[in-house]
């Protein structure tokens, strides 16, 4: 493959003189100007799909829509007429106007309501002229006739926008809350009742205005991305693996997902419990069974735009991390695809019914929760409410009525103070204390059993002796050389179709796999993995050293940061561990020689500054990748006036939050005056030419 070298934004990040509340669809032009002087040669773009009052764009309302927060509503064909004969219209612009300055970091809330709010309007106006009421200008059924025609081809020929545009209506009446809290009829409609309420004459001009903004946003999106291929810079999309559970597709398409089981990730140092995003998992076969549809539609609609795409979080392909949708943590999770244990195996190796049930059972001393009353007779009272106990013991196991620790945390036996919200907290992780999950019979006459991800953490096995712990261990062994089979013809089985649907370079988001069979799939597919160059290190060796640049993969993108990740300055500011370890691979006997002519002076105990930054980029840029893809932040440090105060506010998402400040970055100059600042763009420039020898 051909080098290249680029960049990845927020599109709400680009500052330019038309858009200063958040970064539209077409900034991009302004932006591609910037990197043809600078010979970046491909833009990264985060998710721009509808993610409704969600900030983040990993958040899906819609698979298909693209986000109406994008729109620039002063290039919209119908705005000049709106803004001279419309003077409600004219006076919500105007304050729009006012009201949105540039500033570090956006309101999303505050624009999208600001935004959704002139769109209305502008479609209010359409809706008055369709009914000849605006003075001086000529409309009527004419008009109304030429109009409804566009947006009927429109909606032709995107058949995703009958179902999106009924959700969204009737999220408008609802007042935004989920449709798992609408009546029944709205909330479970199939395709032929959304067909009905779409054909509904009474709503079809409420319906309409949904369509009506996204054909003007594909419309700006698709001349800013033809305009980005001009000037023979590729344009590569992102397509999130996930929907939220309240989005147009799991409400129009529950077939493809399953909602008793929730998507995150397994335990870790830093998340002890492991990661609940709250995502509802897929339902591969019926999704399987439609010759995958939903998905060629996804990149199909991609592709429009894009040159190639990044598939977020791909070890989902291959198994996704699911844990009930009756917890509230990931602890208790385990893969989809699986292998499981049989009874009768377990049984064959010397462990019977009691042994299994400790090992698959929580059992909670009286004194746990007595720790907490001060009382045992309190702490009996509070176990009878959800356990039993175990014979004469002062041993406990949870009642059949417990599926999980949301049962515990909702229980209505529980009053609002401390002392019971800490003995819910006990249960809870009680709850989790265990080596074994029993799942419902394979068969009518067996259980089956999966090892609990964190199962060497559990009493149950700690107090198993060590033969006991060696056998299970051997059948653990076996199931993981099982399951590696299975996530193989899973990955293969789902990315085929997927990937064979599309011209687009199809790029992954492996961070963090260790699976033996990910990358010979890889390979396969011609799928680029990535490599983020701080943690693309040798952790089992002494010292955990980076590996080489030499030594990445050609079918690779190698990034210095990602958007959950610290910024190039926060990280040599604050893992002085990993800036040493970086250093020492790139020192005298390394092959990625330093370009900079001060190399001597750099030391890890330096503050980060535009010479640091200049540094790390230059080595990076010497990797073996295809392509060397950086966030636009990386690049900016390389100019020590485009620095923030505080290096924080530099940052794109902070994972396992959710507020106001995530997702919300802008740069800190308009990208009219990054194409003027010449030093920064030959600098760039250095890099491109850097990693391209």
């Amino acid at each position: 493959m051909k080098k290249i070298t680029g960049v990845t934004v927020t599109l709400a990040s680009l500052y330019t003189k038309d858009c200063p509340g958040a970064g539209d669809f077409l900034a991009l032009k302004d932006f591609a100007d910037f990197c043809e002087k600078a010979g970046l040669k491909l833009i990264q773009l985060l998710p721009v799909n509808d993610t409704g009052t969600h900030s983040s764009p990993y958040s899906g309302l819609s698979a298909y829509a693209l986000h109406p927060i994008y729109i620039r509503i002063n290039a919209l064909p119908e705005f000049q007429e709106a803004f001279e004969h419309d003077k409600t219209f004219a006076a919500a612009y105007k304050r729009f106007q006012k009201e949105f300055k540039y500033s570090p970091r956006f309101d999303y809330d505050k624009l999208l309501e600001s935004k959704t709010t002139l769109l209305h309007l502008l479609y209010n106006y359409i809706d008055k002229k369709i009914q000849g009421k605006v003075k001086g200008v000529k409309g009527g059924s004419s008009y109304g006739e030429q109009f409804f025609l566009l947006t009927e081809r429109f909606a032709r020929k995107n058949k995703w926008l009958q179902a999106y545009a009924v959700f969204k209506n009737l999220k408008d009446d609802a007042m935004q809350s989920s449709w798992k809290s609408w009546p029944e009829e709205l909330a479970h409609m199939d395709e032929k009742h959304i067909k009905l309420r779409w054909n509904n004459k009474a709503l079809k001009i409420s319906h309409n205005f949904f369509v009506w903004c996204q054909l003007r946003a594909h419309e700006q999106f698709k001349e800013a991305a033809d305009y980005v291929k001009s000037k023979d810079i590729l344009l590569k999309g992102d397509i999130p693996i996930l929907m939220n559970e309240d989005s147009a597709d799991c409400w129009a398409h529950p077939e493809y997902f399953n909602q008793e089981l929730r998507a995150g990730s397994p335990p870790d140092g830093e998340n002890p419990t492991g990661q609940n995003w709250g995502f509802p998992t897929y339902s591969w076969d019926k999704i399987a069974e439609d010759d995958f549809s939903w998905w060629k539609q996804r990149v199909k609609l991609a592709s429009q735009y894009y040159s190639a795409f990044r598939i977020d979080h791909i070890l989902g392909f291959f198994r996704i991390w699911a844990v009930s949708q009756k917890e509230s943590t990931a602890f208790l999770g385990h893969t989809v695809p699986y292998a499981h244990i049989s009874k009768t195996e377990l049984e064959k190796a010397g462990f019977d019914e009691d042994r299994l049930k400790w090992l698959s059972q929580p059992h909670i001393p009286t004194k746990a929760i007595e720790d907490i009353t001060w009382n045992h007779d309190e702490a009996v009272a509070v176990l009878e409410k959800l356990c039993d106990r175990v014979k004469t013991e002062e041993l406990w196991n949870f009642k059949k009525e417990v599926t999980g620790d949301n049962f515990i945390f909702e229980c209505r036996f529980f009053e609002d103070n401390d002392k019971d919200w800490y003995c819910k907290q006990k249960l809870a992780e009680y709850w989790r204390n265990r080596c074994l999950i029993e799942e419902p019979a394979a068969s009518e006459t067996e259980s089956f059993y999966i090892p609990v991800y964190s199962y060497g953490s559990s009493t149950a096995w700690q107090t198993l002796n060590g033969e006991e712990k060696e056998k299970l261990e051997k059948i653990f062994k076996a199931l993981h050389e099982e399951e590696n089979k299975l996530w193989k013809e899973q990955a293969l089985s789902v990315l085929t179709p997927i990937t064979e649907e599309t011209e687009m370079i199809p790029c992954a988001e492996d961070l963090g796999v260790n699976l033996e069979c990910m990358g010979e799939v890889l390979k396969q597919l011609n799928i680029l993995s990535l490599k983020v160059i701080r943690w693309n290190r040798e952790w089992q060796k002494d010292g955990q050293p980076y590996i080489p640049f030499k030594d990445y993969p050609e079918l690779s993108v190698a990034t210095t940061s990602v958007h959950d990740s610290s910024t190039l300055r926060q990280w040599w500011n604050e893992e002085k561990a990993s800036v040493e370890a970086f250093m020492k691979m790139c020192g005298p006997d390394s092959e990625a020689k330093s370009e900079t002519s001060e190399e001597e002076k750099i030391s890890v105990q330096n503050k980060f500054t535009s010479k640091e930054a200049a540094y790390v980029l230059e080595k990076c840029a010497g990797c073996s990748s295809a392509w060397f893809i950086n966030p636009l932040q990386d690049y900016l440090f390389m100019d020590d006036s485009l620095y923030l105060e505080d290096e924080n506010a530099e940052r794109i998402n902070v994972p396992g939050s959710v507020n106001s400040f995530n997702w919300t970055y802008r740069i800190p100059v308009s990208v009219e005056q990054l194409s003027e600042n010449k030093e920064l763009v030959e600098k760039i420039k250095k890099l491109c030419e850097i990693h391209s020898r």
